[in-house]
């Protein structure tokens, strides 16, 4: 509403049509059940294909026909995306479909399934709830409690850290060299692409632990979001540890009712490379992201493909040194699509990989401290997950003294308020 104040009406729309699409879902047996239901998929995903994809639909049809030198008589739209409509999209499409296979109750409080979709820490940019999850914890009372509230804190401190002392230090450089990719070479590119697989991994997963955090401070609990993706071994387990709740919603709500892995090898193929094209499609009507979300797809096949190969290889190498490597080809990988996701387009890519191997080398566009503290707040960041792996952040300064905690906030503290950029950047992913 601070942008576009009449675009409150989408969520109204959608609120009204779910609410209702729920409770006759819920009463009606036989067809009727599956055509309430796809009445409140279609208004969920009409909303959504107009704000986010009709202009980029539009465009093709415009070229389509001046193949034949016609023209297009379907109009351009001036709107705005309004900001998380995939999100609370996605949440609003999985209470009715959770309500149609019979895991949960339809909600006759209007107000509170409003609630449910408008819940405001994760309305913008998740995480991505089920209804089994959150829509009791609105029934529940929530009295004041301390431990609640230090822990919200602590896990918001953790994300506002990774937002503004990495995410958006990191954005200076990784902007500038993005901005005119032609003009750098070498080991430039390669860092730059390097720094934006962290700029976005602490942008996201930064907003995910303010947003959990706010959560909990007011006594709700919601699902965790990221686990340490960085030092997963596979692609396929980066994904159970990146955005899992999108992750796990496209593997209950596409991947699995396509026939999962319980497939022929074609058909599990293709499931993949759909799932994946449709991930990327969800981040934005671009080539790019439909690129990057393939990639991640042909990936994936590859690694079920040699599966036995690699673990036949593995026997024979030390664990430590395997899994290390692992992780850094992992990373590779998942830097490597990253640099689709963040170009504008699929030419401007392609310079990026190009200019990053052709023996050319250019400077950074930088100074040597501001580069030195952006290195240095990676390796801190790596050292702090690598620590907290197994626990989580809570959990892993509970642990601790009284004395050690109090020394890990007045750290963290000064960090952000000496290396903070407090320039009003935006989230990522608020653009989704």
């Amino acid at each position: 509403m601070a942008f576009v104040p009449v675009y409150i009406l989408i969520l109204g729309f959608t609120i009204v049509i779910d609410y209702f699409a729920g409770i006759f879902v819920e009463k009606s047996i036989g067809k009727k059940r599956k055509s309430f239901l796809i009445i409140s998929l279609i208004a969920n995903i009409g909303v959504l294909a107009v704000f986010k994809y009709y202009n980029f639909l539009n465009e093709h049809i415009t070229q389509l026909l001046g193949i034949f030198h016609q023209e297009n008589p379907i109009p351009y739209l001036s709107i705005l995306l309004p900001i998380g409509l995939s999100f609370h999209t996605f949440q609003a499409m999985s209470y009715t479909i959770e309500v149609y296979r019979g895991n949960q109750k339809a909600e006759r409080h209007f107000g509170i399934y409003a609630l449910y979709v408008m819940f405001y820490p994760q309305l913008v940019a998740g995480p991505i709830e089920r209804p089994q999850n959150i829509l009791h914890q609105f029934y529940e009372k929530h009295k004041f409690n301390y431990q609640n509230v230090t822990d919200g804190l602590k896990l918001m401190a953790w994300g506002l850290f990774k937002k503004v002392v990495i995410a958006d230090r990191l954005s200076f450089i990784v902007n500038q060299v993005y901005d005119s990719p032609a003009d750098y070479h070498g080991t430039s590119l390669l860092i730059a692409a390097v720094f934006f697989s962290f700029q976005i991994y602490c942008d996201f997963s930064g907003y995910s632990d303010i947003a959990i955090g706010a959560a909990r401070v007011m006594g709700f609990n919601l699902v965790q979001n990221f686990n340490t993706p960085y030092f997963a071994t596979s692609l396929t387990e980066f994904w159970r540890r990146w955005h899992i709740s999108l992750s796990s919603w496209f593997r209950d709500y596409v991947y699995i009712p396509l026939g999962g892995n319980r497939v022929t090898l074609k058909r599990f193929c293709f499931n993949i490379l759909l799932v994946f094209a449709l991930s990327g499609l969800w981040h934005g009507a671009k080539y790019t992201f439909i690129i990057w979300g393939a990639i991640h797809g042909i990936l994936l096949i590859y690694e079920t493909l040699t599966r036995q190969i690699r673990s036949k290889i593995s026997e024979n190498i030390p664990t430590i040194l395997y899994s290390g490597v692992s992780i850094l080809f992992t990373f590779a990988c998942v830097t490597l699509c990253w640099i689709f996701f963040r170009a504008t387009s699929i030419s401007e890519a392609f310079i990026v990989i190009k200019n990053m191997f052709d023996g050319r080398q250019s400077s950074l566009p930088t100074s040597s401290p501001e580069l030195f503290l952006a290195v240095f707040s990676i390796i801190f960041l790596l050292f702090c997950e690598w620590a907290i792996r197994n626990k989580g952040v809570i959990s892993f300064i509970n642990s601790h003294s009284t004395p050690v905690r109090w020394l890990a906030y007045t750290v963290l503290v000064l960090l952000i308020l000496n290396f903070g950029v407090f320039g009003g950047s935006s989230f990522i992913y608020f653009q989704f």
